[in-house]
Parts: C-alpha cells; sequence; structure tokens
C-alpha cells in the first residue's frame, strides 16, 4: 500500500475515531472542488460503508453537483429524494432536510414538474420558519433561496402577483443579511425589478433596475456580466415604457459586454432585442442588418431550441413561411429529446398563431388544438401559454365558422389570463373583448354586455394611453345595449330637406342615399387591401416616416411591447390635410 493511501486507514476501533474517520472520507470525496463524475465515483466506492446521516449528506452533495452541472436532472432529484429519505429519517426538522427538500424543488422546476416544486419548497419554507422560531442560527441563507425559487416556480407556473411577493421577501432577507451595496442586493433588486415588469408594472421595475445598475457598475465595472444583465432587464422595461431609444441603447450596450464575455445565447437574444427597438425606432435597414446577423450565426444549429430561435428571427423578418419551417423541425427533433418533451405544446402554439396570422385558419386549428392538450400536460393549468393559446383556438373557431365552443374557448383564456397576468394587462383585456364579441355572435346580449363592461373598467386603469381603445369599446357597449332591446340601427334618407332633423338622425342612424358610388366603395376597399397586403416592413416605414406622427398604423393591440403573445388588426390612417404631406407613397393607388 502506497504511503499516500494508508494515511487515510484509521488507526484504532474506538467508535467515535471511527466517526471522525468517516465524516473526513466524506469531506475529501465530496469537496467543493470535485466534478460530478468524480463525486459519483466516491460515492459507488463508499456507499455501503455510510451510516444513514451520512448517506443522507453525501447523496445531498452529489445531488447539488449534478444539478449545478445540469445534464442529468432526473439523476440529482434522485439523489436529493435519498438525501431527504435518509435526513428525514426520524421526522426532525434540521437545515439539512430543508436543503434537501430545495434540491427537490430546484430539480423539478427544471423537469417542468412544477406542482412537485411547488410542494417541495413550500414544505422547506415551512420547515425553515419552525427552524428560525426554535432560534437556529445560519438558516436566512437558506430562506433566501426558497424564498427566489419560490418566485421562479410560480411564475413559471403564471402565478406572477404571487412571485412577485416572494422577491420581496427575498429582497428583505437580504438587507438584513448583505452589505448595503453588494453584489448580492444588486442581484436582489435585479430580481424584484424582473418581478414587477412581469405583472407589467413598469414604473415600480424601473428604479430597482437603475439601482441593480449602479451597484453592479460601481463594484465589478461597466464591463461586467452582471451589469449587462441589469442592462437587459432595463432595456426591457424601457421598450414598455415606449422610451424606445433608451431600450435600445440598453440593448447594444448590454449584447456588447455579452459578445465580449463570449456568452452566445444571451448575445443572440439581446441582438434580437435590438432588433425589435430598431423597428419601433424606424430604423429598418439597421434592423434588417441586425436580424441578418442573427441568422448567419445560428443557421448552422441542430437541436431544437435552436431551431426555435431562428424561428423567431425569420419571424420578426416577417419571414413567417421559414419562421413556420423552422418550428416544424423544432418539434420533429423534440421527439427525439425526451427532454425537451415539455416544449412540444409551446411549439405547437406558435406555428398555429403564425398560420393563424396568415390567414391559415384550417391549416392552424390542428396544431392549436394539438398545442392545448400538450399543455395541459406540460404546464400549471393557468400557465399564461396556455391562456393565449385557447384565445388564438377561439379566434380561429370564429373565424372558420365552426360549431366549437367559441365562447369557452375565450372564456378559458381569460380565466387564465386574469389570473397569470392579472385582469388589467393588455393580453386580459384581449381576451375579455373576444369573449364578448361571441356571446354577441350567440345573442346572449347580457353576458356581452357584462364581458364589455369589464373591457372599459380595464381599459380606464391605463389611462391616456388608452383613450382610442376606451372610446372604441364604449361604442361597443352601447351597440350591445341597443341590441338587447331589439332595437334595430335607424336610416337616414339624405334626400329629405329638414338639415336640422337630419343632422340629429346621423348622429345615431346609418344613412342611405349619401351619392357614393359603389364603384368608388369598390375602388376604396381595393386600396384597403393594398395597403395591407405590403411586406411588414414596407408598410411599418410608410406608417412611421412622419416624425410628427401624423400618419400611424394604428393597432387594437396598445401595449406591443409588454405583451408576451401579439394578435392585432392593423389600420393604417392619416390625417388627409395637407394632402400633399400626408398621403403614403405605397400602395400607388392610394394616391
Amino acid at each position: 500500500m502506497s504511503k499516500a493511501s494508508s494515511s487515510l486507514v484509521p488507526k484504532t476501533n474506538h467508535p467515535r475515531q471511527l466517526e471522525v474517520y468517516a465524516k473526513r472520507r466524506i469531506v475529501e470525496a465530496f469537496g467543493s472542488d470535485k466534478t460530478a463524475e468524480e463525486m459519483l465515483a466516491a460515492f459507488q466506492d463508499m456507499e455501503a460503508s455510510l451510516d444513514v446521516a451520512d448517506l443522507g449528506l453525501a447523496s445531498l452533495k452529489v445531488g447539488i453537483q449534478l444539478h449545478k452541472d445540469g445534464k442529468d436532472p432526473e439523476k440529482a432529484l434522485c439523489f436529493a429524494q435519498k438525501a431527504l429519505k435518509a435526513l428525514d429519517e426520524h421526522g426532525k426538522p434540521s437545515l439539512p432536510v430543508a436543503m434537501a427538500l430545495h434540491l427537490m424543488g430546484c430539480v423539478n422546476i427544471r423537469l417542468e414538474r412544477f406542482d412537485d416544486s411547488l410542494e417541495c419548497l413550500n414544505r422547506a419554507n415551512s420547515l425553515l420558519r419552525k427552524l428560525e422560531e426554535d432560534g437556529v442560527e445560519n438558516i436566512m441563507p437558506g430562506m433566501h433561496a426558497v424564498q427566489v425559487e419560490l418566485a421562479n416556480v410560480k411564475t413559471a407556473m403564471g402565478r406572477r402577483d404571487e412571485g412577485l411577493e416572494n422577491l420581496k421577501k427575498a429582497l428583505k432577507i437580504k438587507e438584513m443579511t448583505s452589505e448595503k451595496d453588494s453584489k448580492e442586493m444588486g442581484m436582489a433588486y435585479r430580481d424584484l425589478a424582473s418581478g414587477y415588469f412581469l405583472v407589467s408594472n413598469l414604473k415600480e421595475a424601473l428604479p430597482f433596475g437603475l439601482k441593480a445598475l449602479e451597484i453592479h457598475k460601481e463594484d465589478l465595472g461597466h464591463n461586467s456580466v452582471e451589469v449587462a444583465h441589469d442592462r437587459r432587464i432595463l432595456g426591457a422595461i424601457y421598450a414598455g415604457l415606449g422610451d424606445h431609444n433608451k431600450a435600445l441603447k440598453q440593448f447594444q450596450l448590454s449584447r456588447k459586454v455579452f459578445k465580449q464575455c463570449g456568452l452566445t445565447s444571451e448575445f443572440l437574444s439581446t441582438e434580437m432585442d435590438a432588433a425589435k427597438m430598431q423597428i419601433s425606432l424606424g430604423k429598418f435597414d439597421e434592423a434588417m442588418n441586425t436580424l441578418k446577423g442573427i441568422v448567419e450565426q445560428t443557421n448552422n444549429e441542430k437541436d431544437s431550441e435552436d431551431q426555435a430561435d431562428v424561428a423567431t428571427v425569420y419571424e420578426a423578418m416577417n419571414e413567417i413561411e421559414t419562421a413556420v419551417s423552422l418550428l416544424k423541425r423544432a418539434l420533429a427533433l423534440i421527439e427525439k429529446e425526451p427532454q425537451e418533451k415539455h416544449a412540444e405544446g409551446t411549439v405547437c402554439a406558435r406555428i398555429g398563431w403564425m398560420l393563424l396570422s396568415r390567414g391559415e385558419v384550417p391549416q392552424a386549428i390542428p396544431y392549436m388544438e394539438s398545442a392545448t392538450e400538450r399543455l395541459k400536460a406540460s404546464f400549471a393549468s393557468k400557465h399564461f401559454v396556455a391562456g393565449h393559446n385557447y384565445n388564438n383556438l377561439g379566434v380561429a373557431y370564429l373565424e372558420s365558422e365552426r360549431p366549437q365552443p367559441v365562447a369557452q374557448m375565450f372564456a378559458i383564456a381569460k380565466d387564465i389570463l386574469d389570473v397569470a397576468c392579472g385582469p388589467h394587462h393588455p393580453d386580459s383585456i384581449v381576451a375579455c373583448q373576444n369573449l364578448s364579441m361571441a356571446y354577441s355572435t350567440m345573442g346572449s346580449y347580457t353576458l356581452a354586455i357584462e364581458s364589455q363592461q369589464q373591457v372599459i373598467d380595464a381599459l380606464k386603469i391605463h389611462g391616456p394611453s388608452a383613450l382610442d381603445e376606451l372610446i372604441t369599446a364604449l361604442g361597443i357597449l352601447e351597440g350591445l345595449k341597443r341590441k338587447a332591446r331589439g332595437k334595430s340601427i335607424p336610416v337616414v334618407d339624405l334626400e329629405r330637406h329638414d338639415r336640422n332633423q337630419t343632422i340629429q338622425q346621423i348622429l345615431k342612424a346609418r344613412v342611405i342615399n349619401h351619392g357614393i358610388s359603389e364603384d368608388l366603395k369598390d375602388e376604396t376597399l381595393n386600396v384597403a387591401e393594398g395597403s395591407h397586403a405590403m411586406p411588414g416592413l414596407e408598410k411599418e416605414r410608410e406608417c412611421a416616416k412622419d416624425a410628427n406622427g401624423s400618419c400611424k398604423l394604428y393597432t387594437i393591440s396598445y401595449a406591443y411591447p409588454m405583451e408576451d403573445f401579439h394578435y392585432w388588426r392593423d389600420a393604417p390612417t392619416d390625417p388627409g390635410h395637407p394632402l400633399e404631406e400626408c398621403i403614403p407613397e405605397k400602395p400607388t393607388t392610394y394616391r
């Protein structure tokens, strides 16, 4: 036996010394500098000789390392469960038991088993509170870690408001345990900024994002990765607030650092964010160059996630056919990647939405129906992705005039989005408006009026920014009330000679004998169709070129940057005066 190995052999049979020897073996075999493979090999060599408590600690260390490694979450979960079984043998609360439950919660999030994760994390949270009441020291880091993961799983389940409350608790714990301007405090501020952003509370999100940036710049320097992450969330917040210039600046500074640090995924995602801001600012050539650069860097990627990312690029370039093709390829790859099965529903939903946006309703419906079933299996019932899919499926059923329960689809969508995003979120308002429309189509005017009033109440919360949508919604409500009363729309004959009476009737009527020829009406409709048929970038260029905003692309989606999924109808508008300045160049028939 070599000298090195003999030093590990105990020279006594005394129980206490043997226990010390066992502890030493665990520390040396499962030190923080060991790889997951080294820990697994050591565990297999020592498992039979460890008592229950030591087996639990060793299993916990291996599980933590496997989770950090990220290659085999199922194996990490197996060790976490083994650790819990050993450490909780007598049912006595302890920090190691809480750590095992926390690890199980983290791994289950990675495996998309959100209900299991939430159960484990709630148990860990309750146990840590009990230890705190008993005066156990050094549990604050564990309490903070559990609150952060509770926020993560609740956000993944669509319960964003609840997740935000956990992030607030996590910040309070950090304030008690960390230095005022430490890196850890900066990360806690950024987490809270992200939480507020996800519930569309951008005014609350901004100061926390700025505080995180200030701390990390001072502590780590302008070119640190943490500063880049801070700038990215700030860019998203500024975009949501409509300050696209500030958003673009933050994205550009962020992507520069990600590129220097070799963080390809973060770099490409931020490139995409920057391209969207360039489009919003009318910088179409710059946006196209940015998007082409992304395509060149991702074109050779082979796994499903990469294919989906490239599809997003083509979608932004309005090349929907290519985007759909890439998503179908991603779907085929997912079938060969068991660890990615949870993504099937999301990919199906995206394909269905893209086909629907192109007017290919019959082709879209099977994908969205498939997404509905797959999302049920992968996500919690109140996940916002499922809500958007139900809403889009309702739209598809409505446009296809199929006998499916359209109102039921919109009602489910509204219920999910109300929970996931809040009843005042733009996506929730759209679902509620669609529900009102479906009830009206069915002749259920009482329910339609009730839903429409909810739309109006939600729009009022948004203030002046939603004024146009509020006026439209109020008009719809009046129309529904007239239908409910059984009154037909009054008809006005312009050949009558009582001018004052005619004016009063026009205010609440449909006009006939107006002198506008059928040919002129047909020509006007053709011009409108030509405008909508233009490529997306050309359409936006025409409607964004006037710096004073006289020529606009109006949509029913008034908070585009904050939405997770988009469904809108475009309506290019111009004031008509002065004529020579405001008429678009394209389509040529417009002039």
